[in-house]
């Protein structure tokens, strides 16, 4: 689904990520996990090309989606962020009503008719695991719905175009323990039908959700395996030591 060869990546002169190589198979959830700063995020966005949007950025190395190499001049990026959605950090719900805000990538994209619209939107909210709380009232703001539920609100939104892959950057982080669980909840019944991959500074969130783990450090994958393998029998000392909080 997902897979990378060499990849380094520089901020200006810094050398953010280097020579990383993974491949990501389809219906899992993989974590990156690592102390601030070591790369996790910028990894993350190379899947989307989301790092394109800051200035003085380069890339060597490969990575490809779906058998595509996504960094050839043939691929359309607002084709390839379709295919390959994003969940952030914090909620970022859009000023509008709760349909709208599902509806908007359907909309911009010129995808279907009005029917198909409000068939769409149904069936993101309910992936989502809101439309029993939101059925009511999807004309009203999605600005009044509480932090955990804009936060699925946002993954709806992202699910309405029919993505195959869904990256999410700490999407539990700003959330208190119940709307956390809900969002972990979510993420493991969505594997079924989508590639996840998720960056955590929560270990027992890596733990719980994901199949495989890769740990990160100075720009560099220490180790990437099978999460139960990374956090009961890991290959190497920096990420024992990470993991029994010894340092990080």
């Amino acid at each position: 689904m997902i897979e990378t060869k060499d990849i380094n990546f520089y901020y200006g002169d810094f050398q953010a990520l280097k020579n990383i190589s993974m491949k990501i198979e389809s219906n899992s959830v993989t974590a990156f996990i690592g102390p601030s700063g070591c790369g996790k995020s910028t990894f993350l966005r190379i899947f989307n090309r989301m790092n394109e949007l800051i200035e003085k950025t380069r890339l060597t190395g490969f990575c490809s989606v779906n058998g595509q190499n996504i960094y050839h001049k043939s691929v359309q990026v607002d084709e390839l962020r379709k295919k390959v959605g994003m969940v952030f950090q914090k909620p970022n719900p859009f000023p509008k009503s709760i349909f709208e805000n599902v509806a908007y990538g359907l909309r911009v994209n010129e995808m279907g008719n009005k029917s198909f619209i409000v068939q769409r939107v149904e069936e993101s909210l309910k992936a989502a695991a809101l439309w029993n709380e939101v059925k009511d009232k999807l004309k009203k703001s999605a600005f009044d719905l509480s932090g955990g539920q804009q936060q699925r609100l946002c993954i709806a939104r992202a699910l309405a175009v029919h993505p195959s892959i869904l990256l999410m950057d700490e999407p539990a982080s700003a959330l208190d323990p119940i709307s956390t669980s809900k969002i972990e909840e979510l993420i493991y019944s969505l594997k079924q039908a989508y590639t996840i991959v998720i960056v955590t500074h929560n270990m027992q969130q890596a733990a719980r959700v994901s199949d495989k783990t890769g740990f990160f450090m100075l720009g560099e994958l220490i180790e990437f395996n099978d999460t139960k393998k990374i956090f009961l029998n890991p290959d190497h000392e920096q990420t024992q030591n990470y993991i029994t909080g010894r340092f990080g």
